[in-house]
This record gives C-alpha cells, structure tokens and sequence, in this order.
C-alpha cells in the first residue's frame, strides 16, 4: 500500500526554487530576478498578515477607533448607561400606573364599577364590630 502522505516529497516541493523574471516588454530586458521557494513566499505571505493584523489591532487599541467597536466604552459611559436605564425603568413603571389609574377613573364615569371590589361583600370578624 503506498503512502498518503509523504513528508520527505512535501518537504523537497516547498524548498523547490524558483526564479521569477519581470522584464520589460519593449527590450526584453530583465528589470528584476527573484530567486522563491514556495515555502519563502508562505512565509512572506503569513508575515504581512500578522503584521496586518497587528496594525489594525494597534489602530483600534490605541486611537479614537475604539469607540467605533460595538460593546466597547468607558467605565465612565458604562455608569452612565446603567443610570440611565434605572430612570427608563422608574418611567416605565409610573406610566403603567398611570395608565392603571386612568382606566379606573373612566370605569367609574361610565359606571363600570366591578363588584368583586365592594365592601357590602366583606365579611367583618363579631370582636371589630364591637369597638366601633
């Protein structure tokens, strides 16, 4: 059975060199040669993107940027909000009231009155009755 995978004949293909030409095309003069190996131009290649990558990290770290990212911001502007969102929810919860309050008044301008909530119903204990 032959081999999946060969290490010594991956290793050979990556250290392979190869030239690369660039020349004018009016004299057919070389401008520029390089001598590559496919395992130079991945390590050239896997350079510039971690210092892509750096340099964006450093541009969103160390400048204004920052406060572009979502979720981040000061601790200051963090206080803020959560005093902020404490006065929403008070507000909330007075309206609601609010509302409540208005609707019982319509009810009982329009005589709307519930009965569930009438005192005749109450069942008073004999010993109240007699301090009264």
């Amino acid at each position: 059975m032959a081999k999946i995978f060969d290490t010594d004949g991956t290793l050979q293909h990556l250290r392979n060199r190869y030239r690369l030409v660039v020349m004018n095309d009016d004299t057919y003069e070389e401008v520029v040669t390089f001598r590559l190996s496919r395992l130079s131009v991945y390590i050239v290649l896997c350079t510039v993107f971690v210092a892509l990558v750096g340099v964006t990290v450093a541009l969103l770290v160390f400048t204004p940027l920052r406060y572009y990212v979502p979720g981040y911001g000061s601790a200051s502007d963090r206080r803020e909000m959560v005093t902020l969102k404490m006065q929403v929810d008070s507000l909330e919860q007075q309206m609601m009231y609010r509302e409540q309050y208005m609707e019982n008044i319509q009810n009982v301008l329009k005589g709307n009155l519930i009965s569930d909530k009438d005192t005749t119903l109450l069942s008073i204990p004999a010993d109240e009755q007699n301090e009264d």
